[in-house]
């Protein structure tokens, strides 16, 4: 019988009973032969993230039952540790503490938000555990222990930036973003872009995570003399955000959204028609035209029994990286984190989004870049794709080149800050 995400939720619960009662027995035990490989799974299943999040566990316990159904790894059942992050940082960091130490799981897959990845990070460094990340974040991080699966800004922003401004033929940005790391980091990335490209921003905005409140904001755009918005906006302010635009009378065909965070499900959330004609840049979107994406669409819906669920790039991520991590495990012949982190290096996988490889110095992940425009439908038309992954290069914004590598197997190298 194939297991359901309510069967993993009540099943990781009762693991992490038996924990609390006999920590001994799953820290050690676990790793004998035949026996389950627990793993952590971290996401927000509260709060204002978690309209992005849970469908990043949801995808997350879609691929290990599926490996639980084909036999494992290596013969062995994995059991999940299913967290809430709570859309709290504070939160993230208890919760991977929980995980790494009183569980004692050699791995953590979670995250959204680059702040719930930097609040994770010290604890994993420090225990020298792993995590794997799924989300396209700005880069600028280095670290022995995280496998990085969702675009850097060379996979989302070198190839949007100057098709926006010579297809769309739009100079003049204003951007705007959620008040966090991520948007402030992709911005800076963004003005060099625009600037080497001849093109000009004439605003750098921000709103707090999860701001409801855009109409004052709405207005100064509209006031700009902007031609293009680039918008770094996370979270449900998607939804407020696109609907105020609307509401104040700005269309897309004469001042287009370009997003780097809007995906299907925000999209979804909001209503179609509230960004229809505005455009994203992502490695995966569920307008993929394959088989294998259409079966992964499908056995989707079917694990969250939704009919109508969308699938999005974060998910699509955290949905293969488990894949590359079983791999790994597998390479490695157990379940130490160095182990594991040795072996993932160069592991490939047919994702539905194509082939992705993690990069054998960095541990982020080759992607083919894509940019889509959305329709009245809710899907993407995809209108530029390049022919062939690109190699992830996390310190692009400084100069980072597959020739001159700054982040490498051996850690990053300051000097060339």
């Amino acid at each position: 019988m194939t297991l359901r995400r309510r069967d993993l939720i009540r099943n990781s619960a009762a693991l992490t009973g038996l924990a609390l009662a006999a920590p001994s027995l799953l820290g050690k035990a676990a790793h004998a032969a035949g026996d389950a490989i627990e793993v952590g799974v971290l996401f927000s299943q509260t709060g204002g993230l978690s309209i992005i999040e849970k469908s990043l566990a949801d995808a997350t316990l879609m691929a290990i039952d599926e490996i639980n159904q084909a036999g494992g790894v290596a013969g062995r059942p994995i059991n999940p540790l299913v967290e809430d992050g709570a859309s709290d940082p504070k939160t993230y960091n208890e919760k991977v503490s929980k995980l790494i130490l009183r569980d004692r799981v050699p791995t953590v897959f979670g995250s959204y938000t680059s702040a719930s990845r930097k609040a994770v990070l010290p604890v994993v460094e420090r225990r020298k555990n792993l995590y794997f990340y799924p989300t396209y974040y700005e880069g600028f991080e280095c670290s022995r222990n995280v496998v990085y699966t969702g675009a850097v800004p060379n996979q989302q922003l070198s190839n949007y930036i100057p098709w926006i401004i010579n297809t769309l033929g739009k100079k003049k940005f204003f951007i705007v973003g959620s008040n966090y790391i991520y948007p402030k980091e992709m911005a800076k990335v963004s003005k060099i872009l625009i600037e080497q490209n001849g093109g000009e921003w004439i605003a750098d905005e921000y709103l707090e995570l999860g701001h409801s409140e855009w109409g004052a904001m709405v207005k100064k755009i509209r006031d700009s003399g902007c031609d293009v918005v680039l918008s770094n906006v996370v979270g449900d302010s998607v939804v407020a955000f696109y609907r105020e635009f609307r509401n104040q009378g700005l269309t897309h065909d004469a001042l287009p959204i370009c997003a780097t965070v809007t995906s299907e499900i925000e999209i979804a959330a909001m209503g179609p028609e509230f960004a229809a004609g505005s455009f994203t840049s992502f490695p995966y979107f569920q307008a993929i035209d394959t088989d294998a994406n259409q079966s992964f669409v499908d056995r989707y819906r079917r694990f969250v029994n939704d009919p109508n669920a969308v699938t999005h790039h974060a998910l699509e991520s955290s949905y293969f990286q488990v894949y590359l991590w079983k791999q790994a495990v597998e390479a490695a012949a157990g379940t130490d984190p160095a182990d594991i982190a040795a072996a993932v290096r160069g592991q490939s996988f047919d994702a539905p989004n194509g082939r992705v490889t993690v990069d054998q110095e960095n541990l982020h992940t080759y992607l083919t870049p894509r940019i889509a425009q959305w329709g009245s439908d809710g899907q993407g038309e995809i209108v530029d794709e390049y022919a062939a992954p690109v190699r992830p290069l996390p310190y692009v914004a400084y100069g980072e080149t597959s020739e001159n590598l700054f982040c490498s197997a051996t850690g990053l190298d300051t000097n060339k800050l």
